[in-house]
């Protein structure tokens, strides 16, 4: 019984390997390109410019109030067939804008609600201190918000490794999708196969949750450092 588990595991673990490498490209992508737009979107929502702060809030509403999958066949089926040469996309391109904006609102949200949640005179202080509005967002909200910002975004983080699985319907191989092509081969060892891709699901992410764990401590335990002197 053990031999042929772990026949079957030197079999599909290289491919899963392969598909997980698929994975963490498209991820890794989207979440620096979801967080920098999420950030910039999260930044000029806090400071509540009328209309722009609506028709933002409508963009974050749209992506959150609707599926991943159907957000992903806009920018893959639907977007092309307008006609315009520039959303003419293939399948990895798709994959990597569709995560991104998706990422995005919800980085955005987070950002907006950390920076509102600093004390409105630690703003007003800097101000009478003849700091110019970008210096006070960067040398005194920022710095503040930081430690309400990276726990939440760890776990949007997760969320959007784990909206990979969906890419398949797109052509991308990624992780589940070299497992599943595997399931068909060993149908009696379905179950072992899924608890590998699991693993390997985990073994990614966990170490990005005790990182965002770390960092919190380390930005709180800063602060208060800060503010005993």
């Amino acid at each position: 019984m053990l031999d042929s588990y772990l026949s079957t595991a030197g079999v599909v673990l290289p491919f899963l390997l392969k598909g997980f490498w698929e994975t963490l490209k498209v991820s890794f992508v989207a979440i620096i390109a979801g967080s920098l737009l999420g950030f910039v979107i999260g930044v000029i929502r806090s400071y509540r410019i009328r209309g722009v702060h609506q028709l933002l809030g409508l963009y974050i509403h749209l992506l959150r109030g609707t599926p991943f999958l159907v957000q992903l066949y806009i920018f893959y089926f639907v977007l092309p067939s307008t006609g315009i040469e520039m959303l003419h996309w293939d399948s990895a391109t798709a994959a990597f804008v569709s995560l991104s904006v998706y990422t995005s609102c919800y980085v955005a949200e987070i950002v907006r609600g950390a920076i509102e949640a600093v004390p409105r005179g630690q703003t007003e202080g800097a101000m009478t201190l003849g700091l110019k509005p970008f210096q006070i967002l960067r040398l005194v909200i920022l710095p503040q918000a930081m430690r309400l910002i990276v726990q939440p975004m760890s776990g949007v983080y997760v969320m959007l490794i784990k909206s990979t699985a969906i890419l398949s319907v797109v052509g991308i191989t990624e992780l589940t999708r070299q497992g599943e092509v595997f399931i068909i081969t060993f149908p009696s060892k379905s179950l072992f196969i899924y608890g590998m891709i699991a693993a390997i699901y985990f073994i990614y992410c966990y170490p990005l949750l005790r990182l965002a764990n770390w960092l919190e401590k380390r930005l709180t335990g800063g602060l208060q450092g800060a503010s005993l002197h």
